[in-house]
């Protein structure tokens, strides 16, 4: 049987076309003027924090979007701040290294219109240990090191609902009830889909405690679980309908490919860099977390909302234009090299 021809699609928008691809150039960054720059009196012993979390996690997302060393960050984001028409003050890259180790990374995703549709899957990133050219070349010199990145992607909206960082000795099925917990009780989820690295029972059992049905494949020398709970139960009936249709059909059948998209995320997340600078284990979590809030999308021009997600969405959750008493920075490409 001859194989057929692949479609050939003939662009005739060539105007639109060009315009897209030249706003893919374009940098636009929306600063919300009423956000808390400086830090809020503690009242506690001992000298108070300058800068607020919001204004420290701004500077680390630059940092990690652009791969800069801290001191040039300081001074990028005084340029960003000087073209927006705002006198706040830069931290300094000392106060960068020190307040990274204990800042919550605030992760902010767009609400989906139904239930949840998550995919969970981990990556690998090295922290420690020779390149891969130096490796090949003359032998490593010690031992290659690595953290987990585990996400939960919700596939309505493609945005990373949850995220956590681990020891590469820890695998993935104990780590699922942490990134359920991170999405808010009151938003419902309607499945959870996960390779066969999830097939235990403290997983089916996080999903069920959720109310959402679980799409993970069971090994194909998986047996029937003793019915002695609810988790047991939902995973037979995965194994029964999956020998009762077939494995390739059971993956259609339930939409589990699109897991696949989770690993474009992945790729997404590494595009910032494969490698951890940090050696204090609390800086390195807040290295994929950063990441994570500055993912790349394919709009048209690259928006950073990393200050409030009430400046540019709407009530319903909706990306929208900025909201009132909004500044924004423009700046083309090319202008980063003289800053």
């Amino acid at each position: 049987m001859s194989k057929p021809e692949p479609a050939r699609h003939r662009t005739t928008n060539w105007k639109p076309c060009n315009d897209a691809l030249k706003q893919r150039g374009s940098l636009l960054i929306w600063l919300d003027k009423d956000m808390v720059w400086l830090a809020p009196r503690a009242g506690r012993n001992g000298r108070p924090a300058v800068f607020s979390d919001a204004a420290i996690q701004f500077c680390l997302m630059v940092k990690v979007l652009f791969g800069l060393p801290l001191r040039q960050t300081t001074g990028m984001v005084g340029s960003i701040l000087t073209m927006a028409g705002l006198d706040w003050p830069v931290p300094d890259f000392s106060t960068l290294s020190r307040r990274q180790k204990s800042i919550t990374v605030q992760i902010s995703g767009r609400r989906a219109a139904g239930p949840l549709n998550l995919l969970v899957d981990s990556t690998g990133i090295k922290f420690l240990g020779d390149g891969e050219w130096l490796a090949r070349k003359h032998g490593t010199h010690r031992r290659r090191q690595y953290r987990k990145v585990h996400l939960a992607m919700d596939t309505g909206t493609e945005d990373i609902r949850a995220v956590e960082f681990t020891s590469s000795d820890k695998g993935d099925s104990p780590v699922l009830p942490e990134l359920l917990s991170q999405v808010p009780p009151e938003e419902q989820i309607c499945t959870v889909t996960g390779d066969g690295a999830y097939d235990t029972r403290r997983c089916h059992t996080a999903i069920l405690d959720r109310g959402a049905a679980a799409v993970i494949p069971i090994r194909k020398n998986g047996r029937l679980w003793k019915e002695d709970c609810p988790a047991a139960t939902a995973r037979n009936e995965i194994l029964r309908a999956t020998r009762h249709l077939g494995r390739a059909i059971w993956k259609r059948w339930t939409g589990y490919h699109a897991r696949s998209r989770i690993e474009a995320k992945m790729r997404c997340l590494k595009s910032f860099g494969e490698r951890i600078a940090s050696r204090d284990p609390d800086r390195q979590t807040a290295r994929p977390q950063k990441s994570t809030s500055v993912s790349p999308s394919s709009t048209a021009s690259m928006r950073l909302a990393m200050l409030r997600s009430s400046a540019w969405h709407d009530a319903d959750g909706e990306r929208g234009h900025p909201a009132s008493g909004v500044s924004y920075a423009t700046m083309p490409l090319q202008s980063l090299s003289r800053i």
